[in-house]
């Protein structure tokens, strides 16, 4: 059997597991490839993370429910401790640094911590000594550890691109304390564009790409060279994104009103509906603050288009979202990057085909 064919039947019988909720079974797959000859970095890398990147699937095709998303993650969460506790007691209790001091965190506010996790159980298997700080670290609290520790290089995981605001603040406060910063994670975008923007030391797509990069060296950044937000973005001296994110209660609230009115179903709904409306006008609020930092409208179009495609396969209309984008824009006349980005979720929405529940044809 090839090793693809074989991680393939592995991360199968860990998907199986953590889909019934059945940690034991979970852990006992995966310890027995290992005690079979599979390495700790393939089965990181080629099964979990595969089975991990399923379960999101699952949940946005309504195969799942949030609970147990929630509880497969928690599984995959033990598993790799498992690896690593094994790892930790056939090796003795010393901590090796061949290759040096890292830290690998999450952005404040990032509270998907399990890819950092992965790259952080990936940088230790090849040697190199990790303080894992864990999601939704506050910058402050990151910077402290930087002084205490002086590693060679933060590792900044993000998820969610409505935390590259907080990125950014972490970025040049790291930088300002001599360390560089390599980024990592989605919500830097698939080519890491945000991250450079956001002026980064370096980007990297995966934990081996991490890898690479340390490996190759990473030279330290001028402490003294400060800078502000405006520096790198230029575009943020126009204030929009500032009085977008100070105003998010309000246009919220206003939205909901408007809504009620140009729909007039909506004063029918029970608690729990508006709540779930009031959270959705918030995510646009969110991600359009975030599209307008950075000044990218494919940012904003894809956060649109995903949420389309996760509210037809729950057989919600998905033009609510142009709707909730129409108030919107009655709301910010003053704002012409705020307006533009809403005309162009719009056009994105109306060309949105509908597909497929997401993952119906793709395997493991």
């Amino acid at each position: 059997m090839s090793r693809s064919a074989t991680t393939a039947a592995v991360a199968e019988r860990l998907w199986e597991a953590v889909a019934e909720g059945d940690e034991r079974t979970a852990a006992s797959a995966v310890h027995q490839a290992l005690s079979e000859g599979m390495d700790e970095e393939t089965l990181l890398l080629e099964v979990v993370a595969p089975v991990q990147t399923k379960v999101g699937t699952e949940w946005a095709a309504d195969r799942i429910t949030v609970a147990q998303e929630h509880a497969a993650t928690a599984i995959n969460e033990r598993v790799v401790a498992s690896l690593a506790h094994r790892r930790h007691r056939d090796a003795g209790t010393g901590r090796t640094a061949a290759r040096g001091r890292v830290t690998v965190s999450c952005v404040d506010g990032e509270w998907h911590a399990f890819p950092a996790r992965l790259v952080a159980e990936v940088l230790s298997l090849r040697g190199w000594q990790v303080d894992f700080l864990g999601a939704q670290t506050p910058t402050l609290h990151l910077v402290a550890h930087l002084h205490r520790t002086n590693p060679e290089a933060v590792l900044l995981s993000g998820s969610i691109p409505i935390r590259l605001p907080a990125a950014h603040a972490a970025i040049t406060a790291c930088q300002a304390v001599g360390v560089p910063v390599l980024a990592g994670g989605r919500a830097f975008g698939p080519d890491g564009r945000y991250a450079r923007s956001l002026r980064a030391d370096r980007w990297a797509a995966d934990a081996r790409g991490a890898v690479a990069v340390l490996e190759e060296g990473m030279p330290r950044p001028d402490p003294s060279a400060s800078r502000q937000a405006v520096d790198d973005l230029p575009h943020l001296a126009d204030q929009e994104y500032t009085m977008v994110v100070q105003s998010r209660p309000q246009l919220v609230k206003q939205a909901l009103v408007d809504l009620e009115t140009r729909f007039p179903a909506l004063r029918g709904y029970s608690e729990e509906q508006r709540e779930r409306t009031v959270e959705d006008l918030a995510h646009i609020v969110d991600f359009l603050g975030a599209a307008l930092y950075v000044n990218d409208a494919e940012l904003f179009t894809a956060f649109l288009t995903w949420t389309a495609h996760i509210l037809q396969v729950r057989n919600v209309p998905a033009h609510s979202l142009s709707m909730g984008l129409e108030v919107l824009a009655g709301r910010l006349t003053d704002f012409p990057r705020a307006l533009k980005l809403i005309e162009q979720g719009t056009v994105a929405l109306a060309e949105c085909p509908n597909r497929p529940a997401p993952g119906s044809e793709t395997p493991v």
